[in-house]
């Protein structure tokens, strides 16, 4: 790659960069493309020379804000310990993911504006989540894939609901309430599923 490509993919990819954060901080229609290329650096006529339309920065900009679990799970399981069932419910709902949503899950930040997002990025979103779900399902114990599914489905509905309602509110207790109540019970409901497992195990 000659030295402008390379530099043509650099600016690129700082954009993108750029674009995911605040989209996430500001939702998809809080920012503009003037106010993004110039935090880049960059004018705006120089933005039409890395995407044809604004839509096409949306897409690659969630796309790029995607995967944040699979490469926490990667890296754990190349240094240890690995991530825990538990370990990833404490991960997301704490007060530090609250505050820094630029940095956090895209979903909980922007799931409703996704929802209203052209089929590109609603394609990479459905992936996504697929990706996801199969993720937790994974960390669960026992060999029910079918109740694992479920479970899944209802833990990450449960942590991207609760984050949003944590930074929905103006009170701060009540906010951090919603954080700890929601990790208790998801912790909760899988250590009485274990006991449960255990317990049969045994009567067999």
């Amino acid at each position: 790659m000659g030295h402008s490509k390379a530099e043509k993919a650099e600016t690129h990819k700082r954009i993108v960069t750029i674009a995911s954060k605040r989209f996430r901080e500001d939702g998809l229609a809080g920012v503009g493309i003037s106010e993004l290329m110039k935090e880049a650096g960059l004018t705006v006529g120089g933005f039409y020379k890395h995407f044809d339309s604004r839509d096409d920065l949306v897409t690659e900009a969630v796309g790029s804000a995607f995967g944040g679990w699979k490469r926490r799970v990667e890296a754990a399981a190349s240094v240890g310990p690995a991530v825990s069932y538990e370990k990833l419910i404490d991960e997301y709902l704490n007060k530090a993911h609250r505050d820094n949503p630029g940095a956090g899950c895209a979903f909980s930040a922007l799931a409703e504006e996704i929802a209203r997002s052209d089929k590109r990025t609603r394609a990479l979103a459905s992936e996504q989540v697929r990706n996801d779900l199969q993720l937790i399902a994974g960390l669960l114990p026992g060999k029910d894939k079918r109740a694992a599914r479920s479970k899944a489905i209802l833990t990450f509905s449960a942590l991207v609901g609760a984050m949003s309602l944590a930074r929905a509110v103006s009170d701060e207790a009540l906010s951090l309430e919603i954080l700890k109540t929601v990790a208790a019970v998801l912790k909760n409901s899988t250590s009485k599923n274990q006991t449960t497992t255990l317990e049969r195990t045994k009567t067999w």
